[in-house]
């Protein structure tokens, strides 16, 4: 499964890690996925193309069989560095640096979800500033880009108590809950955080 610059890797601070997902979480996925509809549906993105399909169809063991197949194969051609999130050792979410684009560019695009009934307890936060800080050491990357919806403020927080800078607003950007939504564009790059985002986020 290797072979790209810093994959697989396993990552962690406290009880928050991040690590390759796994073909036996797929029982785990489906049930977080699936009881976190509320909370994540909204944030989803889909192509406008798709044929319609229930929360609980989308999120079958069988589709994150499939959707793994997917990543690992990215992930080996270095396009993207997908992590589970746990926390305890419990899944509680996911993390992916996707896009990721070598040579004068050096950047991926940063996404993640954590499950909502774990909120509050700063998962999201710690498990993005390990996932920058490895792509800024081990793969080699310059900078990391965020798309968040401006409705979305626990995401957004997220990204802001680390430091990424508000960059603009990126108009239609992504097809979520029936329409071409607007996005607000943050980044960071590896010039910002000579430290580590993990160092700054322990120091508070």
């Amino acid at each position: 499964m290797g072979g790209a610059p810093g994959w697989p890797a396993v990552l962690a601070v406290g009880p928050v890690a991040l690590r390759p997902l796994r073909v036996r979480d797929a029982l785990a996925w489906s049930q977080v996925r699936t009881a976190n509809e509320a909370w994540l549906a909204p944030w989803e993105g889909r192509p406008e193309s798709a044929p319609p399909a229930s929360w609980a169809d989308r999120h079958t063991p069988a589709v994150f069989t499939a959707m793994l197949r997917t990543v690992r194969r990215e992930a080996r051609a270095g396009r993207t560095l997908p992590f589970a999130i746990t926390y305890d050792g419990r899944l509680a979410g996911q993390l992916t640096l996707a896009g990721v684009v070598r040579g004068a560019f050096d950047n991926a695009f940063a996404g993640y979800w954590v499950d909502g009934r774990l909120a509050g307890r700063g998962i999201a936060t710690t498990a993005l500033a390990l996932a920058v800080d490895h792509a800024f050491g081990p793969a080699g990357l310059h900078r990391v880009e965020a798309n968040i919806r401006p409705e979305n403020v626990a995401s957004r927080r997220v990204v802001e108590k680390l430091g990424f800078r508000e960059e603009g607003l990126a108009q239609r950007y992504l097809y979520i809950d029936g329409a071409w939504r607007d996005h607000v564009s943050y980044a960071v790059t590896r010039e910002d955080v000579p430290g580590g985002l993990v160092r700054r986020r322990h120091r508070g």
